[in-house]
């Protein structure tokens, strides 16, 4: 290859990474249907280019969606299942924790951090998509949930269907939305395949303008700006909140 060809071959490698780091709109593609993720990285830059870096590195490819609150929120991106292990359910590789950023407010079809309780500044890999209005309870808890993107009209109708799914079939898998998987399948101790759980198959880029989302009119976190209620805004649901949005944490086969 000659000076000139590696030149150019360098711009064109330059350029795509580029594009990578500046996408704003993701597709989920799941067993159970897709959604795409219009993201915040002008107003929440941080934390957008940690969900990339895990985006471009393929981690949450593979994994599935390990945490299901009806009414409350959808989990995912942090396990893959390995059903050969004695514990089969696989961290991903973590990278850094990074910085809290709670400008917006945790309404619904909204995707934010989850993070472990007491420490603002934990979030690595895991997200949640608020399957209802979260705000009164997330945004002030724990330094406020950052919520970095929404998911679009139709992508929530599949959010919806996979949270309608049963999540309390099998005792080694509590909260997981299971698919074509029984408490009757369970009493029989049929195994529990992939082919069972919610899989995310992929988390692709697609679309690179960073204002895609200038469009969209998220609503402000005004809790955490002018703390006036009680810090543990949502009553008692703020404490059952809290114990399970964890970024870390699991329940192992027994």
């Amino acid at each position: 290859m000659t000076m000139t060809r590696m030149r150019c071959a360098l711009a064109l490698s330059t350029l795509l990474l580029t594009a990578q780091a500046q996408a704003t709109v993701v597709l989920v593609k799941t067993s159970a249907g897709n959604f795409e993720i219009n993201l915040y990285d002008k107003t929440t830059p941080t934390t957008v280019a940690n969900f990339l870096n895990y985006v471009n590195s393929k981690s949450y490819d593979g994994t599935f969606i390990h945490r299901n609150e009806p009414g409350f929120v959808l989990q995912g991106g942090g396990f893959k299942y390995n059903p050969a292990l004695a514990s089969p359910f696989v961290a991903i590789p973590q990278q850094a924790a990074i910085q809290n950023e709670p400008k917006w407010s945790n309404v619904k079809a909204t995707i934010a951090m989850a993070k472990v309780s007491g420490n603002p500044n934990s979030a690595t890999s895991q997200w949640f998509i608020n399957l209802a209005d979260n705000s009164a309870n997330l945004d002030l808890q724990n330094g406020g949930f950052t919520v970095f993107g929404q998911v679009n009209a139709l992508g929530m109708e599949v959010v919806t269907a996979i949270s309608q799914l049963p999540s309390r079939v099998h005792s080694n898998f509590p909260g997981v939305p299971m698919r074509n998987y029984t408490s009757a399948d369970a009493q029989a101790n049929r195994p529990v395949t992939a082919d069972n759980l919610v899989v995310i198959e992929s988390v692709t880029v697609i679309n690179t303008d960073q204002n895609s989302a200038a469009s969209l009119n998220p609503k402000p976190n005004t809790l955490i700006t002018n703390p006036t209620s009680n810090e543990t805004a949502g009553g008692a649901f703020g404490g059952f909140a809290a114990l399970l949005l964890l970024g870390l944490g699991w329940h192992r086969r027994r």
